[in-house]
């Protein structure tokens, strides 16, 4: 699985712009075959910054994801939105397939 963490700092004069275009971006990224999860977060740090997680089966279709339109319209978009350039993790992870439960955190019962 390619897991895949960035942060993309937002200029105050382009939310309304950042929030069209991340919402239509999450949409069509989801829909991918090769997707397995996509989301953007607010930052509790900075209300200005917003954390996209993401991941893909693997690194085929990581490749997949790049070649489609609305990646490119994405990317040639993005720095009229951005005010700093983005910050980004990437990993390869074979043995990872998805999101899994956390052993050390479960809801509390009310009885």
């Amino acid at each position: 699985m390619i897991l895949i963490t960035v942060k993309f700092p937002i200029r105050e004069d382009r939310m309304a712009e950042w929030e069209e275009l991340s919402a239509s971006y999450a949409a069509a990224v989801s829909a991918e075959p090769g997707n397995v999860f996509f989301e953007f977060s607010r930052s509790v740090e900075d209300p200005q910054t917003y954390v996209c997680i993401e991941g893909f089966r693997d690194g085929d279709a990581g490749a997949e994801h790049m070649r489609q339109d609305h990646v490119a319209h994405f990317m040639s978009t993005m720095p009229d939105i951005v005010s700093a350039r983005p910050q980004i993790i990437y990993v390869d992870a074979d043995e990872v397939t998805g999101f899994g439960e956390m052993g050390e955190i479960a809801p509390r019962s009310d009885g």
